[in-house]
């Protein structure tokens, strides 16, 4: 009789090691993927973990996911929340290819990367192309101008030349305010270094871009003679997540698990703070769902 309860015991104690081995590979509504079923990780995680580290698509740009030159080391929002996403899904590197923000969905159906993180917000028409993360923070749109500017409010913009980068939803912003005539020009630049080197130089007399990347880069160049233009009231504020490929969505499962986990025990929230970000910045795991559509 003892032999067999022990026997017993030492099976139970198995099945208990065998759930913990799993750690954040269950999605986050508790249930079982296919993946769970079989080896207890996505293929796409094991693919990772093979190469011994994970390729993200970016287009560098600071303080969501960028190069550091002086250290040689990715840095950034988004990269701090992947790394902690990876320590937790047993990842042990993360190297970054830059790519053009307009191009990122395209290089990743493209198999070029295994992962889109680039401070992208998660909207009905990039649900087409890509299964997007539920929602990391949430953020909105700045305007940028000389310091000395004579522009006040938004309604002294008619008749000015705007610069934004194609892509993103401030370009999207940008072209409305073109065709209701409350802009005069609207100008493309590839990256975030050129935008504010545009208006920097008087190339043009606003750029509308991300709100925390202005902040950061304003904060950071003392050589910009720039500021935000203030009162200003965001129209194109969002919610910012990752993006896979279709096929991946076990392995999106299992990111989405780690990240509502790190929500819910605080993690997320030191993150933002130490990037000057408040709790409006916070965007709960209910408030956070994404519906992919595939």
């Amino acid at each position: 009789m003892k032999k067999r309860k022990t026997a017993k015991r030492i099976a139970a104690l198995a099945v208990m090691a065998a759930i913990a081995l799993t750690g954040c590979s269950q999605n986050a509504a508790g249930k079982s993927t296919a993946s769970e079923q079989g080896t207890g990780e996505s293929a796409m995680l094991k693919k990772i973990k093979e190469k011994g580290s994970i390729l993200i698509g970016s287009s560098n740009d600071a303080p969501f996911c960028y190069m550091d030159v002086e250290s040689g080391q990715l840095k950034g929002i988004d990269i701090e929340i992947l790394k902690e996403i990876c320590k937790r899904l047993g990842i042990g590197d993360i190297k970054m290819k830059e790519v053009d923000f307009s191009n990122l969905l395209v290089e990743l159906n493209n198999n070029n990367v295994d992962m889109v993180v680039d401070g992208m917000y998660v909207k009905d028409e990039r649900l087409q192309i890509a299964a997007f993360t539920d929602k990391w923070y949430q953020e909105g749109e700045a305007v940028v101008i000389p310091a000395d500017s004579a522009i006040k409010s938004k309604e002294d913009l008619k008749d000015k030349t705007i610069g934004a980068q194609p892509g993103t939803a401030f370009y999207e912003t940008a072209q409305k305010w073109l065709d209701e005539g409350k802009i005069g020009e609207l100008l493309a630049y590839d990256n975030q270094a050129t935008l504010m080197t545009a208006v920097n130089t008087g190339k043009v007399d606003a750029v509308v871009t991300d709100g925390i990347v202005a902040g950061f880069t304003l904060s950071a160049d003392s050589s910009l003679k720039l500021k935000l233009l203030a009162p200003y009231e965001a129209e194109a504020s969002g919610q910012i997540g990752a993006a896979v490929r279709f096929q991946d969505k076990d392995f999106l499962d299992e990111i989405n698990k780690c990240l509502n986990e790190m929500k819910e025990d605080g993690t997320l929230t030191k993150i933002l703070k130490s990037y000057g970000l408040t709790d409006d910045y916070f965007v709960g795991v209910e408030d956070g769902k994404t519906k992919n559509v595939k």
